[in-house]
C-alpha cells in the first residue's frame, strides 16, 4: 500500500525518540573516546580499532546493568547487585582483553603501562576493569538523572490533574449553592404574589447563563465579573426594596483585566445572608473594589445581624466561602491575602488578589 510505513506504524513516537537518543549517545561517546585515546597514545588508527572492539562490549554491559540488574534492585539486596555487577564487569573485561589481543594488537603494554607484561597482567586487567566501571557509572548516572526528571514531571502532572479535578469539584459545589440561594429568593416572591417575580426570573436567567457558560472558563474579564455582581445585587433589591442600601465603589482601571470566575460573588452573598436581620429593618452593605495595576483589592462590609451576634461561628460554616478560599489557595498559592475585620457590630472581608491580563476574555 502506497505511503504505508509498517515500522513507523508499529513503533510509538516516544520509543523512536528514545532509540535516537541512545544511538546519538553512543556515536558521540565513541567519537570522543576515540579522539581521547588517539591523542593519549598518539595513534588514532589503534584507537579507532580498539574502540570498535570495545564499544559492543560496553553496550552489552551497560544495558545488562540498566535493564536487567537495576530493575531487580530492591532494598536490602544491594550487596547482591554489587556482586552481580562486579562479576559482569570482570567477564566483559576478560572478553575485551582477548578480543583486543586477537583483533587489534598484541602490544598490550600500551594499556598496562609497563615494559614487561603478560596477556592477563594484573595492571592491564585493572585498567580494563576500571574502564568498564567508568562506562557503567556514567550511564547509570545519566539513567538515574533521566528517571528522576521523568518522576518529577509525572508528579507535577499528577498534581496538576488533581488540582484541576479539585477545582472542577469545588466549582460544581459553588454553582448549586448559588442557585439554591437565588431560587429561595424567587420562591419568597412567588409566595407573596409579587409583580417583581417576572423581573426576578429574567435576572436569574442572566445569572445562570453567566455561571453555566463563563463559570467553566479559566479566566473571565473583571468587567464581566462586576456585571455579574451587579446583577446579583439588582436581584436582591427586587426582593428587599428600599430596605437594602448597597454602596458599590469601583476605582482604578478595570478594562483589560481578568480573573478566575465566581471568586467574588460568594463574599457578596455572604454579606446578604448575615446582614439582613437588623433591629431597624435596614440592610446596609458596602462593597469596595480597587484595581491597582495587576492587583485587586476587594472588600465587603455588612452590619451584624442579631443571630450573628449570638453565634459568631455561624459565619464561617458556609460551603461557598470555604470552597472559594480553597480555590484561591489552589489558583494563587501564597500570592493572595484574605483577612477578616470584625467588631461588635460590623463584619468585613478583605481580599487582595493578583489579576491577569485580559486577552479577548471580555465579550460585550
Amino acid at each position: 500500500m502506497a505511503g504505508f510505513d509498517p515500522i513507523k506504524k508499529r513503533i510509538p513516537g516516544s520509543l523512536r525518540r528514545e532509540w535516537v537518543f541512545h544511538v546519538l549517545f553512543w556515536v558521540i561517546y565513541y567519537a570522543l573516546n576515540t579522539l581521547r585515546w588517539g591523542s593519549f597514545f598518539d595513534d588514532y588508527e589503534y584507537s579507532i580499532k580498539s574502540n570498535l572492539v570495545e564499544f559492543p562490549l560496553h553496550i552489552i554491559l551497560v544495558y545488562f546493568n540498566l535493564y536487567f540488574l537495576m530493575p531487580r534492585l530492591v532494598p536490602g539486596k544491594i550487596l547482591g547487585y554489587i556482586g552481580s555487577l562486579s562479576l559482569a564487569v570482570a567477564f566483559i573485561s576478560f572478553v575485551r582483553i582477548l578480543l583486543t589481543y586477537d583483533l587489534v594488537t598484541t602490544d598490550v603494554y600500551r594499556e598496562s603501562l609497563r615494559d614487561e607484561y603478560t596477556l592477563f597482567d594484573p595492571n592491564y586487567f585493572l585498567a580494563v576493569y576500571i574502564g568498564e566501571l567508568y562506562v557503567v557509572g556514567l550511564t547509570t548516572a545519566i539513567k538515574l538523572m533521566i528517571d528522576w526528571v521523568k518522576a518529577q514531571r509525572r508528579t507535577q502532572e499528577l498534581e496538576r490533574r488533581n488540582q484541576e479535578t479539585e477545582l472542577s469539584f469545588l466549582r460544581s459545589q459553588v454553582q448549586p449553592h448559588f442557585f439554591f440561594n437565588t431560587l429561595n429568593n424567587l420562591y419568597y416572591l412567588t409566595l407573596e404574589k409579587s409583580t417583581k417575580a417576572p423581573e426576578t426570573v429574567l435576572k436569574l436567567s442572566e445569572l445562570m447563563s453567566y455561571v453555566i457558560y463563563k463559570g467553566k472558563k479559566d479566566k473571565v474579564s473583571l468587567h464581566d465579573e462586576i456585571v455579574h455582581i451587579q446583577n446579583y445585587i439588582d436581584l436582591e433589591k427586587i426582593r428587599y426594596g428600599d430596605k437594602l442600601k448597597v454602596d458599590l465603589g469601583i476605582t482604578g482601571k478595570i478594562e483589560d483585566k481578568a480573573l478566575p470566575p465566581l471568586l467574588l460573588l460568594p463574599f457578596v452573598e455572604n454579606s446578604f445572608k448575615h446582614g439582613i436581620n437588623l433591629k431597624n429593618g435596614k440592610i446596609p452593605i458596602e462593597i469596595d473594589l480597587q484595581v491597582n495595576n495587576t492587583v485587586l483589592d476587594f472588600s465587603v462590609t455588612n452590619q451584624k445581624s442579631v443571630l450573628d451576634k449570638k453565634n459568631v461561628a455561624i459565619r464561617r460554616t458556609g460551603i461557598g466561602i470555604h470552597n472559594t478560599k480553597r480555590r484561591m489557595e489552589i489558583l494563587f498559592g501564597d500570592k493572595f491575602e484574605y483577612e477578616i475585620d470584625e467588631t461588635s457590630d460590623k463584619y468585613s472581608v478583605n481580599l487582595k488578589l493578583p489579576l491577569y491580563e485580559d486577552q479577548n476574555t471580555h465579550s460585550r
